[in-house]
């Protein structure tokens, strides 16, 4: 791995120098832009909407339009002179137990490596927090924004979740949702069931992404001239509400090893 950020985390009075590391990496199949004629690769250039010209890179600046028509350049000497601490700093600013914090902060994860020289008080914040049950809540400068995450062990690593802000969470109350109260005791009793039944160990090597994997397939098998068959999908329809009843006591007496063949035979 290649790290794509280095600095310090600070614990209190102590600096501990980091490296980051992305913690994910993607597997979607990569397409180019072709010509349909002839299939040639399509470019993308930077064209200069007042002379139509194109654009070299080593020639174009950030720009910010501050009334319409009106920019001024922002250069990077301007981003780093915000706050020259802040850009190479991970800052523990408070810890909190994890069950308070919301799935839907969460946006990327990061590992931290320890810098030179820092193998014992990274070693020593790692065990304070596996021991404390409780993550850090960190604020860090990265590719010219300032982000919120946590810190938390990851077997041997600590890794560093990039979070959402609260501003960036859109209100729910702009969907229209249905009202508490329209569920019966019996039919929740009964959903109920159904989810211990259908409840497992969490291993997530076992799921895998099969859209892709058949995508693949499909390609190889167009690379190789085999004609492709064309499968028809029924459009899944929605439960009728007279009809849930029924369906959970169905669902209820689908035997478990059936569905777990079911899956094994979609994903074959």
């Amino acid at each position: 791995m290649r790290s794509i950020w280095s600095g310090a985390l600070s614990f209190g009075l102590i600096n501990i120098p980091v490296r980051l590391y992305s913690g994910t990496e993607e597997h979607a199949l990569s397409f180019d832009l072709l010509h349909k004629k002839d299939l040639s690769p399509i470019r993308y250039a930077r064209i200069c909407k007042e002379d139509g010209k194109e654009i070299p890179y080593q020639d174009i600046v950030k720009g910010y339009e501050y009334q319409k028509g009106e920019y001024v350049v922002v250069t990077e000497e301007d981003f780093k002179a915000v706050d020259m601490e802040k850009t190479n700093a991970i800052e523990i600013v408070q810890f909190t137990p994890k069950s308070e914090i919301d799935a839907i902060f969460y946006e990327k994860p990061y590992f931290l490596e320890p810098g030179k020289g820092a193998d014992k008080p990274y070693a020593l914040l790692r065990e304070t927090l596996q021991r404390s049950k409780k993550v850090g809540v960190v604020k860090f400068v990265f590719r010219n924004r300032e982000h919120l995450g946590i810190i938390e062990p990851y077997g041997n690593a600590i890794i560093l979740n990039q979070m959402r802000f609260a501003t960036e969470i859109r209100d729910i109350e702009e969907l229209k949702l249905p009202k508490e109260g329209q569920i019966s005791k019996k039919e929740v009793d009964m959903a109920l069931k159904l989810v211990d039944q259908l409840t497992e160990k969490f291993k997530p090597e076992a799921f895998h992404d099969e859209y892709t994997e058949k995508l693949q397939k499909v390609i190889d098998a167009k690379v190789k001239g085999i004609p492709l068959r064309k499968k028809k999908t029924p459009a899944a329809k929605p439960s009728k509400v007279h009809d849930i009843m029924s369906l959970l006591k169905q669902s209820l007496e689908e035997p478990k090893n059936s569905k777990k063949q079911s899956r094994a035979k979609k994903s074959a």
